[in-house]
């Protein structure tokens, strides 16, 4: 899709994922078969780019869009303790793939992954915090600009990113390759290790999976 092409739908599509949203606020859990374990372990279109340390005993991995809310709200509410209880003690290391519901969370992974492989996951972050001065507003290009500019990125290299053409068919990839693969169909979707967390989880929730894994 061309960079024009793409900007005028980006209104509509965000209020499409809006819609799509409330089917991730229903929560479930349950083991993988070992055909999807040995699909969650292939490797992805994009590369994985991991928080925490690299021979951690448990991996959690998170198929996330830009534009869910609830998504925005497990990185606002859960992640940070989740990361200061698992992730910085070495006992388990964190994933984000792609899994865009729409152009526009598309192109906001384009341009995170554009800001580098030590940036991107800030820049997430940062969109996520921010996610409602962007995502739903009545110009949301011009507004994911803003956001994207004050990270430290260039206006040159905003809009070179967004006409990656081979950088939008991989983050569109991850998402068909998790749907069919592992049947994701909503987000945000969660994997530990051969562990099946959809939806919106507390602490405790996860608590109950990792707590076993990690003592």
């Amino acid at each position: 899709m061309s960079a024009p092409g793409y900007a005028r739908r980006l209104p509509a599509v965000a209020a499409l994922a809006l819609a799509l949203l409330p089917s991730a606020a229903l929560a479930d859990s349950s083991a993988l078969t070992p055909a999807a374990l040995e699909a969650l372990k292939a490797t992805p279109p994009l590369p994985d780019i991991v928080e925490g340390r690299a021979d951690a005993p448990v991996t959690i991995i998170e198929y996330a869009s830009m534009t869910c809310s609830h998504c925005a709200a497990f990185h606002k509410d859960v992640w940070p303790a989740l990361k200061a209880k698992y992730v910085d003690t070495g006992k388990a290391k964190f994933v984000l793939r792609e899994f865009p519901l729409d152009p526009l969370a598309a192109g906001a992974f384009m341009l995170a992954r554009c800001a580098g492989p030590e940036k991107r996951d800030a820049l997430v972050d940062r969109l996520f915090d921010h996610q409602a001065d962007w995502a739903f507003a009545a110009n949301p290009l011009f507004k994911l600009k803003e956001q994207v500019l004050a990270s430290g990125m260039s206006e040159a290299d905003f809009d070179a990113c967004l006409k990656k053409q081979d950088l939008f068919g991989h983050v569109n990839q991850e998402r068909d390759i998790a749907a069919k693969t592992l049947e994701v169909n909503s987000t945000p979707s969660f994997f530990i290790n051969d562990q099946r967390m959809s939806g919106e989880h507390s602490l405790d929730a996860f608590d109950k999976i990792l707590a076993p894994l990690t003592h």
